[in-house]
């Protein structure tokens, strides 16, 4: 297992290099002057150049490459060019807020779709069954941001019982925080069900289908202890799988999700780079939703030999 941890953590890293030369290529071959965008269509050729200096951008992209990568090993991503701050004091600032949504919205989706997938799979083809499916269909079909509507559509507009958008602190207002959370989080998490529950309800189908259920069944054992206790601790290897990569899918899907409900996260805060143009900023959050990304998987990975002991890293017995 530690040889196992060490090799990912290893991995982890060469894909975190490739990343930052991607992110360093595509958005220094985006349209446009950074030294234009900062001093306006009115500067002169003297100014913009006398920016383009002071901002390193007249060096070879090589050199800046390779400080760039060396401030991201120091903890320094540069300074924002929109904001004028640090490109990690803002990251920080807005990250816990996108982490909390997508947590939030993570569990909501988790804590639907297991036991609607077990239920749909003890009543294969049967009206449970149909209906969960019918969800599941409607759930992959529709985009994120169109939940979003849909629920300020009917929970802040048609009802009037939540705020369309916005965010509180919850250091500040702990019940008006989780207010103002009910909404996107439930959007994205009802987004994110039909994925977790399908996976669900097939892994289910193939586990009741072993000869070992079988065998459970033909000694007299409940229903409820061979679907809970043989069957899902079994099918949920796969789940986990799933449930990382949704979990992830979420924290990338808040860049849209976030500009719905007006919150204040690591999602609109990229599309304000973009829409700036501010490079480094961009540079900043392409790092750190990878980074999110690559330790989601890591963790589903560790949690297969928690609910299956029979699986064994690195080739160990």
């Amino acid at each position: 297992m530690y040889n196992y941890v060490i090799r990912r953590v290893g991995f982890m890293a060469v894909t975190l290099f490739l990343v930052t030369l991607i992110a360093f290529a595509v958005t220094n071959i985006l349209p446009g002057n950074v030294a234009l965008v900062i001093l306006g269509p009115n500067a002169t050729e003297e100014s913009l150049a006398a920016l383009q200096a002071q901002l390193g951008l007249n060096r070879p992209l090589y050199v800046q490459y390779f400080d760039w990568v060396l401030g991201l090993l120091q903890g320094d991503m540069g300074q924002s060019l929109r904001f004028g701050e640090p490109v990690a004091a803002l990251i920080a600032e807005r990250l816990p807020r996108s982490l909390l949504l997508a947590v939030t919205a993570t569990l909501i989706a988790v804590a639907l779709s297991i036991p609607l997938g077990v239920y749909a799979a003890v009543n294969q083809n049967e009206a449970p069954d149909l209906t969960a499916s019918m969800f599941a269909f409607v759930g992959i079909s529709m985009p994120i941001f169109l939940w979003g509507l849909v629920f300020i559509l009917i929970f802040a507009v048609w009802f009037n019982l939540f705020p369309t958008g916005g965010y509180v602190s919850p250091t500040e207002d702990l019940v008006g925080s989780l207010h103002r959370l009910v909404l996107p989080a439930s959007a994205m998490g009802f987004a994110l069900t039909a994925y977790i529950m399908r996976m669900t309800r097939s892994s289910m189908l193939e586990v009741l289908s072993a000869e070992y259920i079988k065998l459970a069944r033909a000694k007299g054992m409940s229903q409820r202890v061979v679907v809970l206790r043989h069957a899902l601790k079994n099918a949920v290897i796969p789940v986990i799988t799933v449930i990382a990569f949704q979990f992830s899918y979420a924290f990338g899907g808040v860049v849209v999700l976030e500009e719905v409900f007006f919150w204040p996260g690591i999602g609109r805060l990229t599309l304000t780079a973009i829409q700036s143009r501010d490079i480094p900023l961009i540079q900043g959050c392409i790092i750190v939703v990878a980074l999110i990304y690559m330790i989601s998987n890591f963790a589903a990975d560790l949690l297969y030999a928690y609910f299956d002991p029979r699986i064994r890293y690195g080739g160990e017995e």
